[in-house]
């Protein structure tokens, strides 16, 4: 069955230039949010959601200059966060509990505070302990570990990734029960080359085939005595021999495990209501007809709505898809910053 895309519904807003009258203006209401591939919501930008969520809707500004869309909370049943550093956002959970709202996060925990790729994060050490007490506050089903991405240069060669991933494992794999990597990409991203270069990453790579066979093997290895589901996010090549499947973030695994409860959600995974009968052929997968069309040929989330922005996430990470430039972050952050600090959010991160 073929998705139609999410339902729409109309919100009576404000007149931005006369209070007293209102705007009518069509939304899209989905039933999840990606919040954010774009930015760190969690770490920068929690008064923001949580404001917005009181307010019922976003509105999302295209990175590529279309026109603004609106989104409605309305029929949210699940937030997907991204993170890597949702310390700050930890508050926020009990407002999402008391509103019934599902959500997992999708936790990236990187090691590479030696190499100063992530200037704008807090240490490893600090972001393990934040990841043990999320999964102990929400359930190690619903925090995802993410090594993303995967990078090599002069100072990392694979056995010192596989090292870093080591230690981290052994500490937090009783409190996840997934591990998503990616193996960094540069020549497709202009920007991400031009970054790494001004910043002195010169020697930054990305991985040969027999590199990325070596990882694998390393990685399986050390799952051995972790027994994760291990999936590749955006990899073309079949890495099932050693065990990784392939990526799935906004996973409809997770959610049709996690949060199969909830009746709204799980008719809109599968609406068909297949069900594989003893001896029968395998119902096609549902989660087909659900690929998030925005996203590349070979990631393999289901359909969500992002609401992040960017170049905002002051993480200012050397390697970032997501920032033209820690200049450019700089000063929409700190434009952002001193209207927050007055109470002042708009219906979008930046104005």
């Amino acid at each position: 069955m073929k998705w139609n895309g999410w339902d729409k519904i109309t919100l009576d807003l404000p007149d931005p230039d006369d209070p007293s009258k209102e705007n009518t203006v069509e939304a899209i209401a989905p039933l999840i949010i990606s919040a954010s591939r774009s930015t760190d919501i969690p770490a920068f930008f929690g008064r923001w959601f949580s404001g917005r969520l009181r307010a019922g809707y976003v509105k999302w500004k295209s990175p590529f200059g279309g026109c603004p869309v609106y989104v409605s909370f309305a029929k949210v049943r699940l937030f997907v966060f991204w993170s890597k550093n949702p310390a700050p956002f930890l508050p926020n959970l009990d407002m999402l509990d008391r509103r019934g709202y599902h959500y997992y996060f999708l936790f990236t925990l990187n090691d590479y505070d030696d190499e100063g790729l992530e200037p704008g994060v807090p240490s490893c050490e600090e972001r393990i302990l934040t990841f043990i007490s999320l999964s102990r506050r929400i359930g190690k089903g619903r925090v995802v570990w993410r090594f993303d991405p995967l990078i090599l240069s002069n100072q990392i060669t694979v056995r010192d990734l596989l090292e870093k991933i080591r230690h981290i494992g052994d500490l937090i794999a009783p409190f996840c029960e997934r591990l998503v990597f990616s193996f960094v990409e540069i020549e497709r991203y202009r920007k991400v080359k031009r970054n790494l270069l001004r910043q002195g990453f010169s020697s930054v790579r990305e991985f040969t085939d027999t590199e990325k066979a070596e990882f694998c093997r390393g990685l399986a290895d050390l799952n051995k005595r972790w027994g994760l589901i291990v999936t590749a996010c955006g990899e073309q090549r079949d890495l099932s021999y050693y065990s990784i499947g392939q990526g799935q973030c906004i996973s409809y695994n997770l959610i049709t495990r996690e949060f199969g409860e909830d009746k709204e959600l799980m008719q809109f995974l599968n609406p068909a209501g297949q069900v594989r009968l003893a001896g029968s052929l395998p119902a096609p997968d549902p989660s087909i007809s659900l690929k998030d069309r925005g996203q590349r040929k070979n990631c393999h989330c289901i359909a969500s709505k992002d609401i992040g922005e960017y170049s905002t996430c002051m993480h200012l990470c050397a390697y970032c898809y997501a920032n033209m430039s820690p200049e450019g972050v700089l000063r929409r952050y700190s434009g952002y910053a001193a209207e927050a600090a007055s109470g002042i959010f708009h219906d979008t991160i930046t104005e």
